[in-house]
């Protein structure tokens, strides 16, 4: 028997938090998906900042942790120019609530998982709805 008491996914602070990266989209689309997403959850980006571009040749990814713990207003439809590819890594249970929520702007489809013992990461492709 064990004594130590245990702790769901949402209970552990790693298990609150998912690391989102958005790649292969312009800034405007970049900046909407980080205002959903800022919306419903403590962000480490503030809503309406503008995300900034690399410059040259390299692609640039935008990256952002949310804490999806306490969300707030629930989402509404958000117009993107062009799909959004969004890497989504944490807790199963983190990592379900923020798909769960971008449900609530975009149509979201999933592209690809990756399993590991105590989190996942999930590729989703999300779109206008």
């Amino acid at each position: 028997m064990n004594s130590t008491p245990e702790q769901n996914g949402e209970d552990h602070p790693a298990g609150r938090e998912v690391v989102v990266s958005l790649s292969g989209c312009d800034t405007q689309d970049a900046r909407t998906v980080f205002d959903v997403l800022a919306t419903a959850f403590a962000s480490d980006h503030p809503m309406g900042e503008t995300p900034t571009s690399a410059s040259g040749p390299r692609p640039t990814v935008w990256v952002t942790t949310v804490d999806v713990s306490e969300p707030g207003a629930a989402a509404t439809p958000a117009r993107l120019t062009a799909p959004v590819t969004v890497d989504a890594q944490g807790g199963y249970w983190a990592v379900d609530r923020l798909r769960s929520h971008l449900t609530g702007a975009f149509v979201v489809s999933v592209v690809g998982t990756a399993a590991g013992d105590q989190e996942e990461e999930v590729r989703l492709r999300l779109e206008s709805r």
